[in-house]
């Protein structure tokens, strides 16, 4: 017997929010700027790929991502290069990186900054 997926409340968010007022969580943002998306010259972070950073009070970072494109050529890797530049971070204990494609990427969850690189302003 298959149960049917639970329909969100209305007004609950797509995307859970981040834990932004633990104190490592700018360093993680920092290092998940280090990774570049192979066919596009903007970091991750800013084309709107980290959808949520969540840190447990024992430092433990679950980061749920998604990619431009569920066929991405490096859809396998880029979960693996996301763990290995937040990892080294001092005081992180452990990294979990879960990818999604709900809901799926838009252009409209880039930074300013990405849309200036890539000419969309």
């Amino acid at each position: 017997m298959t149960v049917p997926a639970a329909e969100p409340v209305e007004g609950t968010p797509l995307i859970r929010p981040s834990t932004t007022d633990h104190p490592l969580y700018d360093q993680i943002v920092e290092a998940c700027r280090t990774v570049f998306d192979p066919e596009i010259p903007v970091n991750i972070y800013d084309l709107g790929l980290i959808y949520t950073i969540e840190i447990s009070p024992e430092n433990e970072v679950d980061i749920t991502m998604t990619l431009t494109a569920p066929g991405c050529p490096v859809a396998g890797e880029m979960p693996g290069w996301v763990a290995d530049a937040v990892e080294p971070l001092a005081g992180v204990k452990q990294v979990n990186v879960q990818m999604t494609f709900e809901p799926q990427w838009g252009m409209d969850m880039m930074s300013d900054e990405a849309r200036l690189e890539l000419g969309f302003m």
